[in-house]
């Protein structure tokens, strides 16, 4: 049995040698704001380094992008996360603080990280904002992935209200005034129903838009076996017809 276990153990150990000689380190890298200052791609630098929410990354293959004249150099030697959502390439906006952006500019966060995570080496961590001494996540960096799954869900929900209330096509001139119409790709939404032409208002808000509503079978998210009146989402109380139209028509035309 002790012969046993001496051979699994050094089976393990070989095993471990093996990963470590291949580049495999189990403990992730972790840089100071000062040792990443010095990876920008210069001359006599070791490296072109730049981080996203504290996640650094190697990007000597993208170095006319990011090297020295390239048209992002300024994220180079630094995390300057705020800017890939913002675009401000000045100074004050090639930082690292995601505070008070928006759900959009926080999924464009999202995506870089993403991009960065599959087209470039990860090489560890920066301490500082978003990892402590130790490369454990701080609070700032729980705050930003608490935001990041908030803005992902708003847009799984206004992914879905799109899908049930599709935007009208719309145009407008002088002499016919506004027409409103639905068709089966009206908005973008591909889909095998028409629809007619609905003002939608939203909750807390004062405005309407135009959208396409579906006028046979039962409301949406009801199962079709279920009793209905068989007039799609027609009933809806957050719909209004618009005046002069025809309930049914599949356009409208306002004279201004």
């Amino acid at each position: 049995m002790r012969r046993g276990a001496a051979a699994v153990a050094a089976l393990l150990c070989l095993g471990a040698a093996c990963l470590l000689g291949r580049g495999f380190d189990p403990r992730p890298r972790l840089l100071s704001s000062a040792e990443l200052g010095r990876y920008r791609g210069a001359p006599g630098e070791p490296g072109l380094y730049l981080a996203v929410l504290g996640r650094v990354f190697d990007v000597e293959r993208g170095r006319r992008h990011y090297g020295p004249g390239g048209a992002y150099s300024g994220f180079a030697g630094r995390d300057a996360t705020r800017a890939f959502a913002t675009g401000d390439f000045t100074a004050a906006g090639l930082v690292d603080d995601v505070s008070a952006l928006s759900a959009g500019q926080l999924l464009a966060i999202r995506s870089w990280l993403a991009f960065y995570s599959e087209h470039y080496e990860p090489v560890g961590k920066l301490v500082g904002r978003f990892y402590d001494e130790y490369g454990a996540p701080t609070e700032a960096l729980r705050q930003a992935e608490a935001a990041i799954e908030e803005a992902l869900k708003s847009q799984a929900e206004s992914e879905q209200r799109k899908q049930q209330f599709p935007p009208c096509n719309s145009e407008w001139s002088s002499a016919a005034g506004s027409r409103f119409w639905c068709s089966k790709q009206s908005g973008g939404v591909s889909r095998d129903w028409t629809g007619v032409p609905r003002k939608l208002f939203q909750p807390g808000s004062k405005g309407s838009r135009c959208v396409c509503v579906r006028t046979t079978g039962p409301p949406w998210g009801q199962p079709d076996s279920s009793e209905h009146r068989d007039r799609g989402d027609l009933d809806n109380p957050h719909l209004q017809e618009y005046s002069g139209c025809p309930p049914l028509a599949e356009q409208c035309v306002l004279k201004d």
